[in-house]
């Protein structure tokens, strides 16, 4: 993934609006009109944040007769996943060096994973 794609599809999810509307499309394809219920917005505002998830690549359309169903693109999220946890397994393996050496020190501050 380049990063312009990166930055793309980290903009767009920086929106509450549009993290709402992809955690409703990870449950199925839904229409504008059903994307927008939850929203006290208008349709074309919601229509708007559409286009940015499709810019970013992480969203498409189809049309079927006179709806226009949005679908989540699952592999743009999965590519999106496996750069983070690119890095996440980075720290991780910095940190369980760190606790080894301070196991072997003898130290009792060892890291603790927060959640």
């Amino acid at each position: 993934m380049t990063d312009a794609a990166l930055d793309r599809a980290f903009a767009a999810l920086s929106d509450p609006v549009r993290r709402a509307i992809v955690a409703r499309l990870s449950r199925g394809p839904a229409t504008l009109g059903e994307l927008a219920e939850p929203f006290a917005i208008t349709l074309q505002a919601v229509s708007r944040h559409i286009s940015v998830l499709e810019d970013a690549g992480l969203v498409w359309r189809t049309r079927e007769a006179q709806r226009r169903p949005v679908h989540l693109d699952a592999a743009a999220l999965a590519r999106l996943t496996s750069w983070i946890d690119r890095y996440r397994l980075d720290a991780e393996a910095a940190y369980a060096r760190l606790d080894a050496v301070l196991a072997a020190s003898g130290s009792d501050i060892t890291h603790t994973n927060k959640e």
